[in-house]
């Protein structure tokens, strides 16, 4: 059997509003939104090649919200970041700050045509712009 990656889970405050940004930024289609029996806000989101990006509120349990330490858009040990396919770093470093992103580093221009950079997405999702090698 393979192990394929079933999904990516996000927490934020404001799931709602997380999903619309990555709807924004990067096309995801918002799948469905619901409040489980923990409590939280559930969104259920995909990318555009199928991924499931789920993004949930804190958990309530007895009436006490979970507690979540503070997100890092800095490089860190544990799940750093999530990689997006981009045709011109350039353009899409523009677009994702002019939405809010803060560019952390790059374009890195790699010596095998390929191009890098990352970015802090509201809440502080690291997130990394890969650009292939123009042909």
């Amino acid at each position: 059997m393979p192990y394929n990656v079933n999904h990516i889970h996000l927490k934020y405050a404001d799931p709602k509003k997380a999903a619309q940004w990555f709807q924004k930024a990067f096309n995801f289609t918002i799948v469905s939104e619901t409040v489980r029996p923990f409590g939280d806000t559930f969104v259920i989101t995909k990318s555009e090649n199928g991924v499931q990006i789920n993004i949930s509120s804190e958990r309530v349990t007895d009436g006490k919200k979970e507690h979540l330490n503070k997100a890092d858009a800095d490089a860190h040990y544990g799940l750093e970041h999530f990689g997006f396919d981009s045709v011109d770093i350039d353009v899409d470093i523009k677009r994702l700050t002019g939405l809010g992103a803060v560019l952390k580093e790059g374009p890195i221009r790699l010596g095998d045509g390929r191009a890098i950079a990352f970015l802090a997405c509201p809440g502080d999702v690291r997130v990394e712009l890969i650009q292939q090698p123009k042909k």
